[in-house]
């Protein structure tokens, strides 16, 4: 970043090599900027009668916060040359400033009183509102120069002690040597080898290495090590992120936790790599190179609903203007729905529903502190070539922050978090995983079906208490997860068989029952479908065909990609919707209705053909169309939802999840199996246990036969069997040919 920001500086008649020779001239430098400085803390306002820094550094003192946060733009707004100075010396000036602060802090506070000479050290944290960049294009030219950088954090250390003075003592003729200064950042101290008293009357010298550090007599501050996570849409295409070390001390410690999106300013620097074995010590010579790091002087912490997108949510009054023109046309949410994946045919109501997922609903606390989550997960099952996959890229396209992972190549501690031992300090470090740097966003799971168990298990607290809990090598925490899931899975006999019904997945019901809305796409043969569907390839394909080019109802009504991820980003952070009395009646009559009324007039209202006798709803259903009609008043920046919104909310319900039940694929999920099938199962578990006492083993296949025989379907007694052996109460034998009873 050459030019650090020098075209807003203001040079007031100093030319260039004038200005880099006073910054090279220690005492011009430090005599200009103490001066400037002192009268800044006591001075600055913003147009009225309060001194904006005079007054916080009081108030932090008095609540004993030894530290005072500076913004560079006030800085420089008061004096352009104190803030250059700042900025191309930092690690002279910094100093500096944190003693001028310890002497205006003396002032304001003591006022000359006798316990001048114990006042503690003040911390100067600097913040700026100037564009960050990208970690790739730090060089070597900009060490020791103040830099801003914006990723996410993927691992913080356990805060340790450093000594910025030390004591030492000889051994052998107890020469004291005190108050060495220790350098800021990682750099350490060595310890002279040699000791060089000249005591009268000393008969011999002293040893080698007779220095030894005394503890009680050192002055230790806090620090932290981060690592930061270039954001992912600095990283070019087919390349792995890329790193930086960040040290933290004093008041900049635990203030960030993994997943965090944050903004540092802090100072480019080097130090020496870490030791090295012999062979990587023949292989790479080590003389010379130093491994670069970050020393923070103020970190910010990016809001959660914005995330990595913040430049792009500070818009203009022009922007701002066009973002809420879009959201007062009538037919803002046909538009939306048009503008997800234009280039795929057809899948209206999914891609409806996935516009929801983008929106979301409104987070909500609770008074006993509980929160509620506001996000809305979607999970698409089918045939192959539905284009699932590519729903789920475009997602990751369009959302603020959107994280793309595959089943077969995801694990439990890639999807949550892990803990890892650091290689310079041997101690353990927290990393999160895709759920985490997905707070306040989208992840995209494709291949959902392919994930193994154990895996799929562990985001079932993420999904929805949206939190990671980790009790792992002594590390004790919970990290935030508050994202969005679509998630993608196949049949599990390739294409979907509709007579097949819940054997189609094999998915457990506790993760099924946390999908809000869960869409089963299936390939109908029909020619006309079939036509529009070639039709529409084909123009995509071809691009410049002149009847694409003449199809208007293709292009009419889309919003560019760009537009429509900033409008996701302004609602998401300007809108928080509520449902309105009308809403919450309507609602209410609707979840009663649904759960108590006569089977065969629903299947009339809602046109669906059940197959099952009931489908009743739960509370966690009920949840679920909250939040989506919370999403659809979210794409029109209504502060309530309304009878409209939980009528469109209801219908995509029934078109999705309600639909799957009905045909059976959702059986065993919490509020969509019946009271006939719940018996069933209840009656063969009863008969297994009476006629086979623990210990015995018979073949499978004569168990099964055995109740078909009786009426039952085989699918609902290998349900029975698979759970018993599930819960550990059967054991399968002789390759899976025999059953045998355990308890």
């Amino acid at each position: 970043m050459s030019g650090f920001d020098r075209a807003e500086i203001q040079y007031a008649g100093l030319d260039e090599q004038k200005r880099l020779e006073l910054a090279l001239t220690e005492e011009g430098t430090l005599k200009f900027a103490k001066s400037k400085f002192k009268k800044f803390i006591r001075e600055f306002n913003y147009g009225s009668f309060a001194h904006i820094y005079r007054e916080n550094l009081r108030n932090h003192c008095k609540l004993g916060k030894m530290y005072l946060e500076v913004r560079l733009q006030d800085m420089r707004s008061y004096n352009s040359d104190l803030a250059y100075i700042f900025q191309k010396n930092p690690t002279e000036v910094l100093p500096m400033f944190e003693e001028v602060a310890k002497d205006v802090a003396e002032e304001i506070t003591y006022q000359g009183s006798s316990e001048v000479n114990t006042y503690p050290n003040i911390q100067v944290i600097i913040t700026s509102d100037e564009n960050s960049q990208p970690v790739r294009s730090l060089q070597s030219k900009q060490i020791s120069k103040v830099v801003k950088l914006r990723g996410i954090i993927v691992s913080t250390s356990q805060v340790r002690c450093k000594a910025t003075s030390i004591s030492i003592q000889c051994r052998n003729c107890q020469l004291m040597v005190n108050n060495i200064a220790m350098q800021p950042g990682f750099d350490g101290y060595a310890l002279p080898r040699r000791c060089n008293s000249n005591q009268i009357g000393q008969q011999q010298k002293c040893p080698v290495d007779p220095f030894v550090i005394l503890p009680d007599k050192c002055r230790c501050i806090d620090f932290q090590v981060l690592k930061l996570q270039e954001s992912p849409e600095d990283v070019p295409h087919g390349e792995l992120p890329r790193h930086m070390v960040l040290y933290c001390d004093r008041y900049l410690t635990d203030r960030v936790t993994p997943g965090n999106k944050v903004s540092v300013l802090g100072i480019y620097c080097i130090r020496k790599q870490h030791k090295m074995t012999k062979r990587e010590k023949a292989s790479k010579p080590s003389a010379g190179l130093r491994q670069p790091y970050i020393r923070v002087i103020g970190i910010e912490v990016e809001s959660s609903g914005l995330g990595r997108t913040a430049p792009q949510a500070l818009l203009s009054p022009e922007d701002e203007k066009q973002m809420r023109e879009l959201a007062a046309q009538p037919d803002i949410y046909e538009r939306i729905a048009k503008s997800i994946a234009p280039s795929i045919y057809g899948s209206e109501d999914v891609k409806k529903a996935i516009a929801c997922l983008l929106f979301g609903g409104s987070r909500k606390r609770l008074p006993d502190g509980l929160m509620r989550r506001g996000d809305i997960n979607v999970l698409l099952l089918g045939d192959p070539g539905m284009a699932k996959s590519q729903l789920l890229k475009f997602v990751e396209k369009v959302s603020p922050i959107g994280v793309y992972t595959s089943g077969k190549g995801s694990s439990a501690a890639g999807l949550t978090a892990s803990i890892v031992r650091d290689a310079s300090s041997r101690s353990f470090v927290m990393e999160g995983g895709a759920m985490v740097l997905a707070d306040g966003g989208v992840v995209c799971i494709d291949e959902f079906d392919k994930m193994r168990e154990d895996d799929r298990v562990a985001i079932h607290e993420a999904m929805e208490q949206q939190t990671i809990s980790i009790a792992k090598a002594g590390i004790t925490t919970t990290l935030n997860s508050r994202c969005a899931v679509l998630a993608a899975a196949n049949s599990v006999y390739g294409r979907w068989d509709a007579s097949k019904g819940e054997d189609n997945i094999d998915f457990m019901p506790t993760i099924l029952s946390r999908f809000d809305t869960i869409f089963v796409i299936r390939d109908v043969h029909s020619e006309t479908r079939d036509m529009a569907l070639a039709k529409h390839v084909i123009s995509v394909h071809v691009g410049a065909d002149t009847e694409a080019v003449r199809d208007e109802e293709a292009t009419d009504g889309e919003i560019p990609l760009a537009t429509l991820k900033k409008y996701i980003a302004f609602c998401r952070t300007r809108c928080g919707p509520r449902l309105n009395r009308s809403a919450t009646r309507k609602l209410i009559h609707s979840y009663t209705r649904m759960r108590n009324v006569p089977v065969a007039q629903q299947q009339k209202e809602l046109h669906i053909a059940y197959q099952k006798s009931s489908i009743p709803i739960t509370v966690r259903q009920l949840e679920a169309l909250i939040r989506i009609a919370e999403a659809l008043a979210k794409m029109e920046l209504s502060p309530y939802a309304t009878d409209r919104h939980v009528d469109e909310a209801l219908r995509l319900f029934q078109v999705s999840t309600l639909a799957a039940a009905s045909q059976g694929t959702l059986s065993g999920v919490e509020g969509f199996s019946t009271k006939e099938d719940q018996e069933q199962f209840i009656r063969i578990e009863r008969q297994i246990r009476k006629r086979f006492p623990v210990g015995t083993q018979v073949a499978e296949h004569v168990v099964i036969q055995d109740f078909i025989t009786q009426g039952y379907q085989e699918a609902t007694i290998l349900k029975v069997i698979y759970a018993m052996v599930r819960r550990g109460d059967l054991h399968h034998r002789l390759q899976r040919k025999m059953l045998y009873r355990v308890k």
